[in-house]
């Protein structure tokens, strides 16, 4: 499929680093409106003490509010494993969309069973604004973004190309960061490597914008990198890495890693779109820890 990429249209991208989960979440701006997106925000949890707070949120509330925006959409790049999505606490605050790829079904079906979720949960995704395929477009103001099915870290993730910026969520980090695991239920090397080369397909001069940043070696955390840069540095894809070497080394690499911190409480609410689990007769909210099942 061929991508209508616009390199004269140059949004504003303001970045937000959430250093506890070393997420960063991005306001879009058209630059020819007021119109922005949001990308990946990021709802902070005490998960020792069970608390839930807004502080990074309510950051970005704070700058549209200031500079007078229009919020029309809120993204999801994926069902994050790492960090739980704000995208409804900042739509009851500032309206808008949330829109995820249509293959969240599939990641709903798996862990609607791992928690065990009963059949009142709903797998269609219908919890979620809009299910994105392959190639379709949406607005922001004026501006036209579009969306690549990008899977392989997991099966629902996607880039969304705004202009001249390109916001590939997990799929990619910075050069010396290389690239996600793809050892998720769902997740594959090899149709990793697939969707990276898609979107170093794109020109060499896009922005490529990515979710997280560790800081390897010590230093400064960063988010903005391009495809150029991607392909001359990458130390997991850069040009010249085969797609058997990347899938060995990926697979050897995934053995060694640990599961992320957060995945229990981020996977039970990212999947309902960032809402908290139904209250019970009590009105209280509860989230499960499933033993030996992950």
């Amino acid at each position: 499929m061929q991508y209508p990429v616009d390199l004269t249209i140059k949004p504003k991208v303001a970045a937000f680093f959430e250093p506890d989960t070393n997420t960063i979440s991005y306001v879009v701006l058209d630059p020819g409106s007021k119109s922005c997106a949001v990308i990946d925000s990021v709802m902070d949890i005490d998960y020792a003490a069970g608390r839930i707070s807004y502080r990074s949120a309510d950051l970005i509330i704070d700058y549209i509010r200031t500079y007078g925006l229009t919020l029309e959409w809120m993204i999801e790049t994926h069902a994050h494993a790492d960090h739980l999505s704000a995208a409804p606490y900042i739509q009851g605050k500032l309206g808008g969309k949330i829109g995820i790829g249509e293959h969240i079904t599939a990641v709903q079906d798996v862990f609607a069973k791992v928690f065990n979720e009963g059949t009142e949960f709903r797998r269609d995704g219908s919890q979620f604004d809009r299910l994105f395929k392959d190639g379709d477009t949406y607005w922001i103001g004026g501006m036209k973004a579009f969306v690549m099915h990008t899977p392989g870290h997991t099966p629902a993730c996607t880039t969304h190309v705004l202009g001249n910026a390109a916001f590939v969520g997990d799929t990619l980090f910075m050069p010396d960061g290389g690239t996600a695991r793809a050892d998720f239920p769902g997740g594959d090397a090899r149709q990793l490597y697939r969707s990276i080369k898609k979107v170093l397909a794109l020109p060499s001069e896009t922005r490529l914008f990515v979710c997280h940043d560790y800081g390897p070696n010590g230093r400064d955390i960063r988010w903005e990198t391009t495809v150029a840069e991607e392909r001359a540095k990458n130390i997991h894809v850069r040009d010249g890495i085969s797609e058997d070497e990347f899938v060995a080394m990926r697979e050897a690499r995934d053995k060694t890693l640990g599961m992320p911190r957060l995945i229990v409480p981020s996977l039970q609410v990212n999947i309902r779109a960032g809402h908290l689990p139904e209250p019970d007769e009590t009105g209280k909210r509860f989230l499960k820890v499933p033993v030996d099942a992950l």
